[in-house]
């Protein structure tokens, strides 16, 4: 699988599968989660819910995944993904590695080719940016999907941008 660094806006990227950094309640929210239920439109809202109606009736569980359409997105499906918040007093990483492992699972299962990510839990849940960056990568470079062929790592603006190219280049 190749994974390429991007520096950009996620809701625009072109990709089979666009991960959404989302809140538990899959009911939208700031950040990442806000601008692809804005982009995306209501039918991503509208999954979401049937989602809390049903499997998730006290939210997403905090690492685990699940897809919706992409509404509006140019992309097929969302992939919905909690992260965790950021804690100087407990390793938290194990989860900040399955949001994206068990995205990646989710993705090959809709036979998606090209996947793309957020930086999870690197903002309003203050993960520092090095170290999400790399262990996002240590997911991505470990991982063997069927369909997947391309991951993506979409950064927002020039500095965590940078910041990703350097744990890329030197891991």
């Amino acid at each position: 699988m190749d994974i390429t660094l991007v520096e950009g806006d996620l809701t625009a990227e072109r990709v089979d599968v666009v991960v959404n950094a989302a809140n538990s309640s899959l009911l939208g929210g700031g950040g990442v989660d806000g601008a692809i239920h804005r982009r995306g439109g209501p039918a991503i809202l509208e999954e979401c819910r049937a989602l809390r109606a049903s499997r998730y009736g006290r939210g997403l569980p905090t690492g685990q995944a699940v897809a919706t359409t992409a509404g509006d997105l140019p992309a097929r499906w969302v992939v919905h993904t909690v992260g965790p918040v950021w804690s100087a007093t407990e390793d938290r990483s194990a989860l900040l590695r399955d949001c994206y492992a068990n995205s990646l699972t989710v993705a090959d299962g809709l036979g998606a080719a090209t996947v793309a990510f957020p930086l999870i839990s690197a903002g309003i849940y203050g993960w520092p940016v090095e170290d999400a960056v790399a262990q996002a990568l240590s997911v991505l470079r470990a991982a063997a999907p069927l369909s997947v062929t391309e991951a993506r790592l979409v950064l927002f603006g020039a500095d965590t941008f940078a910041t990703a190219e350097r744990v890329y280049a030197g891991g």
